[in-house]
């Protein structure tokens, strides 16, 4: 993808919605980063259906670590991998209040220390809470980036560095959600909605799918047991 296609492609997604946010639900910074913990390998509705009620009950570092391993289980016990989750998420909030007086430092390597907490969730966490010009490369964004020619890479690591290299201002604070956004609901794995996508244009993909699948008729059968006229 070109220079000029990049902007086009991302203006075109800013027009489209002038405002994304990441669909996990939280009401500050530490429900933030142990949501996007617990998002690893799941669903963000997944998620947002398990920290419902959590997040009414925990809202500190503190109050996750008074609430034990064994109590968070029982709050996410629907995501995968939740056994895992909650040792790091118990973990990592011990570490927050020994030496961070209960606060998410503002430093993405720093972040990276804490268990649980790969270079995607910090550069999210950079991202949402404090307005860092991050990309966090997600399945989404790497299929997004890839398919479309913006940042072809065989790495998380090479897509995220071309994406540093390539999207430009304005567009770099809101950049990874727009393409989380169309990966999610337009530029899908399986069967890409070209016909829909509001930057078919400048994407480089060959094989565009430019009109919806022909619904399948469904044929009348008879029922089982029926007899024949």
């Amino acid at each position: 993808m070109k220079k000029d296609d990049i902007f086009e492609f991302f203006r075109l997604l800013a027009e489209n919605n002038p405002a994304p946010e990441t669909e996990l639900e939280f009401d500050n910074t530490y429900q933030l980063l142990v949501a996007v913990v617990l998002s690893a390998q799941a669903t963000d509705v997944g998620v947002n259906k398990a920290t419902r009620k959590l997040f009414q009950e925990v809202q500190t570092p503190a109050q996750m670590v008074a609430l034990g391993e064994e109590g968070l289980k029982e709050h996410i016990k629907t995501i995968g991998l939740f056994n895992s989750k909650a040792k790091n998420v118990i973990a990592l909030s011990e570490i927050l209040v020994r030496d961070f007086d209960g606060e998410v430092p503002e430093d993405r390597d720093t972040l990276t220390t804490l268990p649980g907490v790969g270079r995607k969730t910090a550069n999210v966490v950079m991202n949402c809470a404090f307005g860092a010009e991050t990309f966090a490369v997600d399945t989404h964004v790497f299929r997004v980036s890839n398919r479309t020619g913006l940042a072809k890479g065989k790495t998380v690591d090479k897509v995220e560095a071309l994406l540093e290299k390539r999207v430009p201002q304005p567009f770099r604070r809101d950049a990874h959600h727009w393409l989380i956004l169309l990966g999610r609901y337009t530029c899908k794995a399986r069967s890409p909605e070209c016909w829909r996508c509001p930057v078919v244009a400048q994407c480089a993909f060959r094989q565009k799918v430019m009109e919806p699948p022909a619904k399948a008729s469904v044929s009348k059968t008879r029922t089982k047991g029926a007899k024949s006229a």
